[in-house]
């Protein structure tokens, strides 16, 4: 049985759909918070989607497991559909930024600098620090940027809000 089968409800969906958005924007988290690595101003931008859909998803989730109105479930879903959509779109400018296909926002060109260690200095340290560059990737898994890994995970959650919006 597929992930997307036939039989899924909407309140399964709705479920799969918040515990993957939270998954995904987690991880980005960890990997800023635990790992290091710094955003840029356009990563930043492609976790919107997330922030914005999962309390859509809860909603989606609310009602289809609280008998909720169904245009309401529906409705959820198509918004979450359209966030993924946008956010797979952030993900693939993105990435033609990182590839050098186009370019990128004037503000993405500055790098960032190391961290103060001296507290006194800290808001003139905030106000100097510039995110890194849209231009490089801060790394790159199986020959895929964090952004390119956004377009897969947004085509992923996309497909689920689109199953459940068709319900």
């Amino acid at each position: 049985m597929s992930l997307l089968s036939v039989s899924a409800s909407p309140r399964s969906l709705a479920l799969l759909l918040f515990a993957g958005m939270g998954a995904t924007v987690g991880a980005a988290l960890l990997f800023e918070h635990v790992g290091g690595f710094i955003p840029c101003a356009l990563c930043l931008k492609q976790r919107t989607p997330y922030y914005l859909g999962l309390p859509v998803a809860a909603i989606a989730f609310a009602s289809a497991m609280f008998g909720g109105p169904r245009w309401l479930t529906r409705a959820a879903f198509t918004i979450a559909a359209g966030l993924m959509l946008w956010g797979g779109g952030l993900g693939v400018y993105h990435s033609g930024v990182e590839w050098g296909w186009w370019q990128g926002p004037a503000d993405c060109a500055a790098t960032a600098g190391g961290v103060t260690r001296n507290a006194g200095d800290l808001l003139a340290d905030l106000n100097a620090k510039r995110p890194p560059s849209c231009t490089d990737a801060a790394g790159r898994f199986l020959g895929l940027s964090f952004a390119g890994w956004n377009v897969i995970a947004s085509a992923l959650w996309l497909a689920v809000a689109v199953r459940g919006a068709r319900g």
